[in-house]
């Protein structure tokens, strides 16, 4: 007799990027899952709330591929597994519940190598439930962390594999989808913690404003601080070596930030263009854009396993980059702009500029869901 089985949150970040065939069966509530859901270019997927199985899974068991993994998905564990359980008394084989439900799904991190030589080395950070992107910048001995997430243990595992020490953390801007992990990090590893000092963070860090460059290690890694208002005043983007543009949540591979989410969106909306139209324009189509968030993760993944894309790409294909008047730019802004705000926004930027502490369980509570900070405004 077939065996009940976990899959855990690694293995289907695995499942999606191999895009290795599975079958998802996601027993959640139709609201919460519409709103955020397991996705990948291999994985079929049908949601029948749990309350509607608590009679028996007999009339589910046609819906289900008999020749394909069957993952069962809910939203701590419980649930999921219960399901599960009953797939596998009525026969099936490969069935499998998500350990940690949705919540674990939320929390994974897995890296990807951007670039490597004698000089130094760069990943990407992706939180796969969420598209959150961070960045380690290593040269040396020492490392650079960008924007990172709360789970703070995973940049230091592959700094220390790397034999380097996190000597300098850095935020593009007050995050609004999730919680930073930016001000714990630097506190755990001693390094020094940059923010822009317009974003009203109460906690002690060393102002942008008064920080352009940052170096560190044998390599002058030119960080520039580029200022790029627009999702909130105080975003900034990172230009490293005239070749990485880290942007932050100011340009996406696939759109722009929001402008919205201050209240200001017609003012912050004309920042957007400036920063768009003077500042981005200035810059060579080369320049390899790192962002802050992926749209469509896996729409977004280029060949080489990460996100990201050249700027004259980019250019190309986002309508919004495309010789606009200022007046064209901000209606298309506003009217793009009026949708769902990130899920505890207001909660997460008083806790991300520290006016607020909560325990690590509400964090992670806080945090499940979609993130909502980019406008998507490709032509293909």
């Amino acid at each position: 007799m077939s065996q009940l089985q976990a899959m855990t949150a690694a293995q289907v970040a695995e499942v999606t990027f191999t895009k290795e065939e599975l079958f998802i069966l996601d027993v959640r509530n139709r609201a919460d899952f519409e709103e955020w859901k397991i996705e990948g270019p291999s994985i079929e997927m049908l949601n029948i709330p749990y309350f509607e199985l608590l009679d028996g899974v007999d009339d589910v068991l046609p819906l289900i591929p008999p020749n394909k993994k069957t993952l069962v998905v809910c939203a701590i564990e419980g649930s999921s597994m219960f399901i599960a359980e009953q797939l596998v008394a009525a026969g099936r084989k490969d069935v499998f519940y998500l350990a940690g439900g949705m919540r674990a799904w939320s929390e994974q991190i897995e890296s990807a190598l951007i670039l490597a030589d004698e000089k130094w080395q760069v990943y990407q950070m992706i939180r796969v439930g969420k598209g959150c992107l961070s960045y380690l910048v290593i040269s040396g001995t020492e490392a650079l962390v960008i924007d990172p997430a709360r789970q703070t243990e995973v940049y230091q595992e592959v700094a220390n594999k790397a034999g380097a020490r996190i000597t300098h953390v850095v935020d593009s801007h007050l995050h609004a989808d999730h919680i930073s992990g930016g001000k714990r990090l630097a506190d755990e590893t001693g390094a020094n913690y940059y923010l822009m000092k317009s974003e009203g963070a109460v906690f002690e860090h060393l102002p942008f404003e008064e920080h352009q460059q940052i170096q560190f290690a044998d390599v002058t890694l030119q960080v520039l601080a580029v200022k790029t208002p627009g999702h909130t005043p105080g975003s900034v983007s990172f230009l490293i070596n005239d070749a990485l543009l880290f942007s932050g949540d100011t340009l996406f591979v696939s759109g722009l930030g929001r402008p919205d989410l201050g209240g200001k969106v017609k003012e912050w909306a004309k920042d957007l263009y400036g920063t768009v139209y003077d500042k981005l324009a200035n810059m060579a189509d080369e320049v390899i854009v790192l962002p802050g968030h992926a749209g469509n993760l896996h729409e977004e993944m280029n060949q080489a396993g990460y996100i990201g894309a050249p700027l004259g790409q980019i250019r190309e294909q986002n309508e919004q980059m495309m010789n606009k008047s200022e007046a064209e730019f901000i209606e298309a802004i506003v009217g793009a702009a009026e949708t769902a705000t990130p899920p505890n926004f207001k909660e997460i930027i008083a806790i991300n500029r520290g006016q607020i502490h909560v325990s690590p369980e509400q964090e992670q509570q806080l945090e499940i869901g979609p993130n909502r900070c980019a406008l998507h405004h490709t032509t293909s």
